[in-house]
């Protein structure tokens, strides 16, 4: 497939509505360098879509790195914690797509189930050549080539041509060539073994020396080697690990805060209620009832 069959011009984006909204897309058509890497790893409370356009570059999601190649699709649920690491050089191309729809519509509820499975797929990318390739970036195209004219339609024809691709991306699951590669040095691998770790054991008791233990390193040197590599402190990393499960179980459950408080890790709900208040700039309680009440995810733990 020739560099060229997925359309792209650097600075150009398609906007419909605003993350607030039920139905929501931004496409974003432009570079990204090494310099201006994420410091920190964040999410958000719709979904993302990321497309290497250049040769290579890195994704951490949930404290795992990934390698990428040119064309790899990385498919971002709400509230995964992500962020990527470009190498050093030129500006790398790339298309972001951050989208939300409404999956409550009489009849196609299934359907929709279906068409965002690949997001839930325990390695959330996607490596396809040839023809499913082309398959899946025709619907993209279309929307690239529809949003440069004027028509009130246009809205209507990009949700269309998108729900298009996802179903197209579902289709193509078993042609996914997509394998994990070690990346980076040793101590990086070591140091990402525990933010996976973290994340999978993140509400059980954590802390620097019982997880030092677990990995065989010195407690000195993983908090040096943590901080320098991640960006965070051990500590700032499993506050925002579980505050960030907090907050999903505060907008998809019914518990009770005190309950989600103790399933997250946290010792004591005053604990739970300043590390919360510190990171989400309001109370667990307050929250939830400012998502209830707009009915949308709109205030966001990120770095």
């Amino acid at each position: 497939m020739l560099e060229s069959d997925l359309l792209y011009e650097q600075g150009y984006s398609v906007n419909i509505n605003t993350p607030a909204n039920s139905l929501f897309y931004y496409f974003d058509y432009d570079e990204r360098s090494h310099n201006i890497n994420m410091e920190f790893q964040h999410f958000h409370d719709f979904y993302e879509i990321h497309i290497l356009l250049d040769s290579r570059a890195a994704h951490i999601i949930e404290g795992n790195i990934y390698a990428l190649q040119q064309y790899d699709i990385v498919l971002l649920r709400p509230y995964r914690l992500h962020k990527t690491q470009y190498p050093v050089g030129p500006p790398h191309k790339r298309l972001i797509i951050n989208f939300s729809m409404p999956r409550n519509i009489p009849g196609l509820e299934t359907a929709y189930r279906h068409m965002l499975f690949p997001f839930a797929e325990q390695v959330p990318i996607y490596r396809l050549t040839g023809e499913p390739r082309r398959a899946v970036f025709d619907p993209l195209n279309a929307i690239f080539t529809l949003s440069h004219g004027v028509s009130p339609l246009n809205p209507v024809l990009v949700h269309s041509l998108f729900q298009q691709f996802l179903c197209t991306l579902c289709q193509q699951r078993d042609r996914n060539s997509y394998v994990q590669d070690e990346i980076g040095n040793t101590i990086m691998q070591k140091i990402y073994s525990v933010t996976a770790y973290i994340h999978s054991h993140y509400n059980g008791e954590l802390s620097l020396d019982t997880i030092a233990k677990e990995f065989y390193i010195s407690p000195y040197y993983l908090s040096h080697q943590f901080k320098s590599i991640t960006g965070f402190t051990l500590t700032e990393y499993i506050q925002m690990t579980r505050v960030r499960n907090a907050q999903q179980m505060l907008l998809y459950t019914c518990d009770k805060i005190s309950v989600i408080a103790e399933q997250c890790g946290f010792n004591s709900f005053s604990q739970f209620n300043r590390v919360f208040n510190k990171l989400s700039g309001m109370s667990p309680s307050e929250f939830r009832k400012q998502q209830a009440a707009s009915n949308t995810a709109s205030t966001l733990l990120s770095y």
